[in-house]
């Protein structure tokens, strides 16, 4: 773990737990909703995917080369194949596809279509793979997620022009998302574990991309814009949205923890509006209406007891 993670622990134990738990959780939204923006922003203005999977990729791989570098302590059982798993549905492959839809799609569409069909598409791998059918408030969470996809996108496809090539990768990045959760819970990692070998595995995949296509904005493009994407794609999204979130799940449990979701599509709407001019439409606001209140019901956390986990218990919870 990073030096300076046990400084971190030990300011949070000193806070009561829920309180710490529903911070983290919002701190989470914030994080998620800020890179959904900071993604749309740096496509459409002086960088590529390539140049933000580069910051997005590189700079926790670096940061968490102790993790990667001390192999002792990692779970025995991790094969290689689960490894490949991990880092193709949430690594580079994750990212480049959420990166190339942001360039078609505006950031209000990212919010509702990777945070709504992510729950969507894990609750049906549940099922199909390990037999875990939602109960019946899960499934009408679900069942609202999806109409209000159905309503922006019929919308947002008439509206903004080619947007539906972004939707149709926002979906298609939330269902190797989904994966990778699926893939994670029985990896034995634990976040930061899971981090480095994410990290690491999608740095080691940049180097032939790079090799073929090359990053040559992150040389012309103002050193604002790199340093600015290097802080939000690599510190914030790479490495504190992992700890908020860890944390959030550690005081919370794994489905109230998910509530932070819920929160995602509201604010990336109002921070797109807000810091990039775009448009709210009346079906970005019946999307949200009906999304926001579906990822409640979808997490399962409302009819869950409020529980601590513990943190042997984290890197099975998180995925």
């Amino acid at each position: 773990m990073p030096a300076f993670a046990p400084s971190f622990r030990r300011l949070c134990s000193s806070i009561p737990s829920p309180w710490v738990g529903w911070l983290a959780a919002l701190a989470a939204a914030l994080i998620g909703s800020g890179w959904q923006i900071a993604s749309r922003h740096g496509v459409t203005t002086t960088l590529g995917p390539v140049e933000l999977a580069v910051l997005r990729y590189a700079v926790p791989a670096l940061v968490l080369a102790p993790l990667w570098l001390r192999r002792s302590g990692w779970p025995a059982g991790l094969s290689p194949q689960r490894c490949a798993l991990l880092v193709l549905c949430g690594g580079l492959p994750f990212g480049l596809v959420v990166l190339a839809g942001a360039r078609w799609a505006p950031a209000a569409h990212m919010g509702i279509f990777v945070a709504g069909s992510l729950p969507v598409f894990t609750a049906l791998g549940g099922w199909l793979v390990a037999g875990e059918r939602p109960p019946t408030p899960r499934l009408l969470g679900l069942a609202l997620i999806v109409a209000g996809m159905a309503v922006f996108g019929a919308a947002g496809w008439r509206t903004v022009e080619e947007a539906w090539r972004g939707d149709l990768l926002f979906l298609l990045a939330a269902l190797l998302w989904a994966v990778y959760t699926l893939a994670f819970r029985g990896s034995g990692l634990t976040p930061w574990q899971g981090a480095a070998v994410v990290n690491l595995g999608s740095a080691v995949l940049l180097l032939p991309v790079l090799l073929v296509v090359g990053a040559p904005r992150l040389l012309s493009a103002p050193w604002t814009d790199v340093a600015w994407q290097a802080l939000g794609q690599g510190v914030a999204a790479g490495l504190l949205g992992l700890v908020v979130y860890s944390v959030a799940i550690a005081r919370l449990g794994a489905a109230r923890a998910a509530l932070s979701a819920a929160l995602v599509p509201l604010l990336t709407a109002a921070g797109g509006a807000w810091l990039l001019g775009e448009p709210v439409s009346g079906a970005l606001l019946a999307a949200v209406l009906l999304v926001v209140p579906g990822l409640a019901l979808g997490s399962g956390a409302l009819v869950q007891p409020l529980r601590r986990q513990s943190t042997s218990g984290m890197g099975r919870e998180s995925a």
